[in-house]
C-alpha cells in the first residue's frame, strides 16, 4: 500500500460507515442527514458539515430550546438577580438548578440560583393574557426579596403565542421598583436550538444592561478604579468551579479579573464589563455576540482561550499575555513553570493507563473541540466529535484541534450516534446526560461532559488532575469486566 493509499484508507472506511448508517433512513431524510455527517480531511479549513439547521422531525435530537439557552446558560447563573420563568411551571422546573453553576453567597439574600421563580401560567392566563399577573409578580418579588439587584424575565412558548408585551411591563415595573427588569423574549419555539436563546440573551445585555452601564459611567456612579490589567471572563458558567480554576491562573500571572459573566457573576460585574481592557471568552458559541458588540462599541478586544490540558493552557496563557506588557508576559511564564512539575506528575501517573484509548465526543458549546487537547495530553485519541447546536464558525475552529480522518457529526441523532459507536468501537463516550445510560447499557465507559458527571472542575492545571483521574476511573473500573458490549458478545 502506498503512502497516499495508507492515509486515505481510514477516511474511506469512515465514509463507508456514514453511508451504511444513512441507509436506515427514507431517501429524503437520508439526503438531509448526509449533509451533517463527514470525515475531516487534514488541510481543509472547515469540517464540511451543515449546521444550525432545524432537526428532522421524528428523530431523537439532543438539542434544547431558546428558553434553555437564555435562562439556563447566559442569564441564569448571574447570582444576585431573580430570574423569572414566565409561563407554565414545567419549563421553569426543568431548568431549575439544572447545571452545576457554583457560586458563593447566601441563598435568598445575595444569591438566587437555586431558587425557582415562575409565573405559573394557567388556562385563564392563556385566555386573558399574563401581563397584569407579571406586573404583580414583579412587585411581590421586590417585596419578598428586596436585596435582589434586578430581575430577568425569560418568556416561555405560550407568552409568545398569545402576544403578551413583556417589554412594556418590564419598563413600567423597573420604574416602580427602582431596579433593572430585563425582558428576554426567548420562547422555546424560536430558532432551531438553544443557540438562538444565547443570541437573544446577548442582545438583551446589549439593549437593556449596557445602556445602564453607559449611564452610570457618564454620571460617575460606577464606582470603579481602572487598572492596566483589567480583564473579564466571558462565557464561563463555573460548572463545578471551572471559572474559579481559570481565575486563579489569570490572577497569578498579574491580571485583575473584574467580571465573571456569568458563572458566579453579579449584576454589577455585568455593568463593569464595559470598563475592562480585554474580554476573555471561554464559550465562544454562547457569548461571542456581546464580545463583538463591545469591541465595536467600546473598543474592547476579545480573545478565545482554552484552559483544558497543560499544552493548551500554556498556549492560552501566552496568547493572553501577548496582549499586555512584559510584566504580564513574565507572569505567564512564571505560572507555566510553577505548574509544570504538577502536570508532568499527572501525565506520568495516568498516561500509561490511558495511552491509545479512543474517544467519541458529542457535546454542546465549546467542549467538542476544547477538551480534545486534554485527551491528547493523556495519550488518548478523539476519533469522532460533533456539536448539538454548533454553527459553521464552530466547525472551522474545530479543525485546529482534530486529526485527519476524524468522524464529524452535527446534531447527531440517537440512532446515528449508537451506530457510529457500534462500528467504531471507541473505548470511551463523552457526551451528555441523555446519552449516558444508553451507552453504559452497551457496556461502554462514559463521562457526562455537560456538567462533568458531578465532578470537576476540569479547567486549569488543578482541573486537569481531576480530569485525568475521572477518565481513568471511567475506563479502568473493574466493573467493566462484568458486562460486555454487544459486539463483544457477538464475537464470542
Amino acid at each position: 500500500m502506498t503512502y497516499t493509499e495508507e492515509t486515505q484508507a481510514p477516511k474511506i472506511e469512515k465514509k463507508q460507515i456514514i453511508n451504511e448508517v444513512l441507509e436506515a433512513y427514507p431517501d429524503k431524510a437520508g439526503k438531509k442527514r448526509a449533509k451533517h455527517l463527514n470525515v475531516h480531511e487534514e488541510g481543509k479549513s472547515d469540517c464540511g458539515v451543515k449546521s444550525n439547521i432545524k432537526s428532522l422531525p421524528g428523530v431523537m435530537t439532543t438539542r434544547g430550546c431558546a428558553y434553555a439557552g437564555a435562562k439556563g446558560v447566559v442569564w441564569g447563573p448571574v447570582k444576585d438577580m431573580i430570574h423569572l420563568s414566565h409561563g407554565p411551571v414545567g419549563c421553569g422546573y426543568y431548568s431549575w438548578s439544572g447545571r452545576r453553576n457554583y457560586y458563593i453567597g447566601t441563598t435568598g439574600i445575595d444569591t438566587f440560583g437555586t431558587m425557582q421563580f415562575t409565573s405559573d401560567f394557567q388556562e385563564r392566563d392563556i385566555v386573558f393574557g399574563g401581563d397584569k399577573k407579571l406586573a404583580k409578580l414583579l412587585t411581590e418579588m421586590n417585596e419578598l426579596f428586596p436585596l435582589a439587584k434586578g430581575v430577568t424575565i425569560e418568556s416561555e412558548c405560550p407568552v409568545g403565542l398569545i402576544g403578551d408585551d413583556i417589554e412594556a411591563v418590564a419598563k413600567k415595573s423597573a420604574k416602580e421598583i427602582q431596579k433593572p427588569v430585563i425582558p428576554v423574549r426567548c420562547e422555546g419555539f424560536r430558532g432551531v436550538s438553544q443557540s438562538l436563546g444565547h443570541h437573544i440573551a446577548n442582545d438583551t445585555v446589549r439593549d437593556w444592561a449596557l445602556p445602564i452601564a453607559d449611564k452610570k459611567a457618564k454620571e460617575g456612579t460606577l464606582n470603579f478604579e481602572p487598572s492596566p490589567y483589567d480583564v473579564a471572563v466571558i462565557g464561563d458558567y463555573n460548572i463545578g468551579g471551572d471559572a474559579w480554576s481559570s481565575r486563579i491562573l489569570l490572577e497569578e500571572m498579574g491580571l485583575r479579573v473584574v467580571t465573571q459573566f456569568s458563572g458566579d457573576g453579579t449584576w454589577n460585574e455585568v455593568l463593569l464589563t464595559t470598563q475592562v481592557k480585554l474580554n476573555l471568552i471561554h464559550c465562544y458559541r454562547s457569548m461571542n455576540y456581546i464580545c463583538r458588540h463591545m469591541e465595536e462599541t467600546y473598543g474592547i478586544p476579545w480573545l478565545e482561550f482554552n484552559f483544558f490540558g497543560p499544552t493548551h493552557i500554556a498556549e492560552s496563557l501566552r496568547a493572553i499575555a501577548n496582549r499586555f506588557d512584559d510584566k504580564i508576559k513574565e507572569g505567564a511564564e512564571r505560572v507555566i513553570a510553577k505548574y509544570q512539575a504538577q502536570s508532568e506528575a499527572v501525565i506520568a501517573k495516568y498516561r500509561p493507563r490511558l495511552e491509545g484509548k479512543t474517544v467519541m465526543l458529542m457535546v454542546g458549546g465549546l467542549r467538542p473541540r476544547h477538551v480534545i487537547p486534554a485527551f491528547k495530553d493523556l495519550g488518548m485519541q478523539v476519533i469522532g466529535t460533533g456539536y448539538e447546536f454548533g454553527h459553521n464558525d464552530d466547525y472551522k475552529r474545530t479543525t485546529e484541534y482534530i486529526d485527519d480522518a476524524t468522524l464529524i457529526y452535527d446534531d447527531v441523532t440517537g440512532y446515528e450516534f449508537e451506530q457510529f459507536a457500534h462500528k467504531l468501537k471507541p473505548d470511551l463516550i463523552a457526551a451528555g446526560i441523555k446519552e449516558k445510560y444508553v451507552f453504559q447499557k452497551m457496556a461502554l465507559p462514559f463521562r457526562q461532559m455537560h456538567s462533568w458527571d458531578y465532578s470537576g472542575p476540569y479547567h486549569g492545571y488543578d482541573g486537569f488532575a481531576i480530569f485525568a483521574r475521572d477518565m481513568d476511573l471511567a475506563l479502568n473500573s473493574p466493573t467493566w469486566g462484568l458486562v460486555k458490549a454487544p459486539w463483544k458478545q457477538a464475537e464470542e
